[in-house]
């Protein structure tokens, strides 16, 4: 038995000064500065900085051009934002349909496996050509002809397959005696997934989930290659018709003042959910 000294202190550890706790973010901060200076330093004395600066960051091109950009990227937003939804409930459900048991749901299984084994083996590049180009041009009666309709269900059907994996790696994680009390309690395989099983899952997969949702902010770009008047596509037309990439930095920065954000947000919910892991195992 360790006996305490005399004079001992129950905490010996001091709280942090608020000097001690700014120091390490204030000499991060000096060291990007120092880069970002000596960088900006080199790139301004080439030879052929001026051509760059006039074709890549015309600030009156970038002024010019940003409405026709910004209302492109509000199309871009609002593909995002409903085919997360949709990836969000059909990922789970393949999710579910692969963890199924019992010889009933056999072809549930199956086609979840070959779903997922299909969509994410292709490029979410070729998948946009294939069903942009492919399913309007069959011309069927009852299908939506709208390269922008069938440019997202790609996205969707991409992003689904990765989804549905992260999904099942959480329905994975949860202890194997979660699923033996609920059967001792007499729960269907319904019910088990219900209330004990799917809960914790998501809860895990949470920060994996949002690093999706992060590349598939960025990945909505690719619909510009059917014609959809996006962002990138609207600087395109600009740049066709001025020759000048500035454009391009437009659309750009919108896409960068949209996923830093969200990509905090993915770091924060991380560190959350790690906080949260370590309380638990103490």
């Amino acid at each position: 038995m360790i006996s305490k000294r005399p004079g001992m202190r129950k905490h010996p550890g001091r709280p942090l000064r608020t000097w001690d706790r700014l120091l390490p973010h204030i000499i991060s901060a000096a060291m990007v500065l120092g880069v970002v200076l000596i960088l900006r330093a080199v790139i301004i004395r080439a030879e052929q900085w001026p051509r760059i600066k006039a074709q890549f960051f015309n600030l009156e091109v970038i002024i010019d051009v940003f409405p026709k950009v910004l209302h492109g990227f509000g199309i871009n937003m609002a593909v995002w934002i409903v085919s997360l939804i949709v990836i969000a409930i059909w990922a789970l459900l393949l999710a579910i349909f692969r963890s199924l048991n019992g010889p009933w749901f056999a072809p549930l299984r199956l086609f979840s496996i070959i779903y997922i084994d299909l969509l994410r083996g292709l490029p979410s590049l070729l998948l946009v050509l294939l069903f942009g180009f492919g399913m309007p041009a069959l011309n069927l009666p009852g299908l939506p002809k709208s390269s922008l309709f069938w440019g997202a269900f790609a996205m969707i059907s991409s992003y689904s397959a990765y989804s549905a994996e992260v999904y099942r790696s959480g329905m994975d994680s949860v202890h194997d005696g979660q699923r033996a009390a609920a059967k001792a309690l007499g729960l269907t395989q319904r019910q088990t997934l219900h209330y004990a099983i799917l809960p914790q899952a998501i809860r895990n997969v949470i920060p994996s989930l949002l690093n999706l949702a992060v590349a598939l902010q960025k990945d909505v770009a690719l619909l510009s290659v059917l014609g959809v008047r996006d962002a990138v596509r609207e600087a395109q037309i600009y740049t066709a018709r001025t020759f000048n990439y500035s454009t391009l930095i437009a659309a750009a920065l919108l896409f960068l003042a949209a996923t830093i954000p969200m990509a905090r947000l993915t770091d924060y919910v991380t560190k959350r959910d790690r906080e949260r892991r370590l309380q638990r195992t103490t």
